[in-house]
């Protein structure tokens, strides 16, 4: 039976300090194919099937350990160990299915990470959007578990801003827009960012509760490790009007209609797309070769780590969900950390201070979940400077 939840349960943490240097810790994180080429990867015959059959063929299958994570090591002594889990379903999928099957199998999931000996788990991409967010799933396990969204955020707003100076766009400076500012993970990134460009623009469908956080954001005193910089806030309840005044673009609505068209982007605009669904339209990437669009920043792990799967980044890279549940590992913190609708401003700082006490660094961007070379970024950055704009 699953039990749904009222309050979240939390696993007690370990406070031996010798425990974290002699034993690693140990983790798990729920990986699921995001396309259904990903099938082919494993079974070539599916390249030649209908997706609709591929996806019905896999539905039944039961999740797997897909990797042995090894070689994570923080500058500080501190070890981690880890496991891929495999769930066999699409997004859509996911998103289709009722909920009680899907809870179904993340707890399946979650039981094969208890048995591998993780003392965490993460939900990977939209395995975290699902249902109720991770509080069913960690009510029915033993173990902890975590969206990884708290990080999630914090290397959003990074790796926004790091992609403006790389499009030479200096962040005090620039006019920036949340879309979707008055939910948890736009909240959060609206006061991060608040303290690090020259304007904001909050974006809702509801104005009341723009109006709210505006005046938070403007109240607000200096945080100890963000700064104490203010923006000029303002308020917009139209997407379109918004994005067309911004340099910088953060998208973390919960809409499942695409927002943003390519019509809609200045030259040189830098757009960070954390949404899931996606809030940006895939034919701006087809269109636009002269706006840098990003789904977030990837993430360097200290160590000599083999992820024993592809990913399609570097060598050591992973996205920050990931590192979250690794951060937590290598503190031996088996406790739900990020779980829910709700993130807040001291958790993202937390795991941001944890991030950089283990030696965890931001160290690229993604797209579609692949990373993006440098000599990408370079050719749209050119093509913005001397308008050649793609447009068809």
């Amino acid at each position: 039976m699953i039990v749904v939840p009222q309050t979240p349960a939390v696993a007690p943490p370990s406070h031996d300090p010798g425990s974290r240097i002699q034993d690693p810790g140990r983790f798990a994180f729920i990986i699921h194919p995001l396309r259904i080429s990903d099938f082919a990867r494993r079974y070539p015959v599916t390249r030649k099937l209908p997706e609709r059959l591929v996806e019905l063929a896999f539905r039944p299958v039961p999740p797997r350990m897909v990797s042995h994570i090894t070689g994570i090591r923080s500058p500080t002594g501190a070890r981690a160990e880890g496991w891929f889990i495999g769930l066999p379903l699409t997004p859509r999928t996911l998103m289709d299915s009722p909920l009680e099957f899907v809870y179904r199998r993340l707890i399946q999931c979650g039981r094969l990470a208890e048995s591998l000996g993780a003392g965490i788990v993460g939900l990977g991409a939209f395995t975290k959007i699902v249902g109720d967010r991770g509080l069913t799933v960690a009510h029915n396990l033993r173990i902890a578990v975590t969206t990884g969204n708290s990080y999630t955020a914090a290397t959003a707003v990074d790796g926004a801003l790091l992609a403006a100076q790389r499009m030479g766009l200096e962040p005090a400076n620039v006019t920036a827009a949340v879309v979707g500012a008055t939910g948890s993970i736009g909240a959060v990134c609206s006061q991060i960012l608040s303290r690090s460009v020259g304007r904001l623009i909050l974006v809702a469908r509801t104005r009341e509760t723009l109006d709210a956080l505006q005046a938070r954001l403007r109240s607000a005193g200096p945080s100890t490790t963000l700064g104490a910089r203010r923006a000029d806030v303002r308020v917009e309840t139209h997407v379109k009007a918004a994005v067309r005044m911004a340099e910088v673009i953060l998208t973390v609505s919960s809409a499942t209609d695409v927002l943003i068209e390519p019509e809609d982007l200045r030259p040189g605009a830098v757009v960070c797309d954390v949404a899931r669904p996606r809030n940006v339209s895939r034919l701006v990437y087809e269109r636009r070769n002269d706006v840098l669009v990003i789904d977030g920043g990837v993430i360097e792990i200290p160590g000599e780590v083999d992820f024993g799967f592809d990913f399609g980044f570097p060598p050591k890279m992973t996205e920050a969900c990931v590192a979250e549940t690794i951060l937590l590992a290598l503190e031996h913190r088996y406790e739900n950390f990020t779980l829910g609708r709700d993130i807040t401003l001291p958790q993202v700082e937390e795991i941001a201070a944890l991030a950089r006490r283990h030696g965890f660094r931001l160290s690229g961007f993604r797209r579609f979940e692949r990373a993006i070379g440098d000599d990408e970024v370079e050719r749209i950055r050119q093509a913005a400077r001397h308008g050649r704009f793609a447009q068809v």
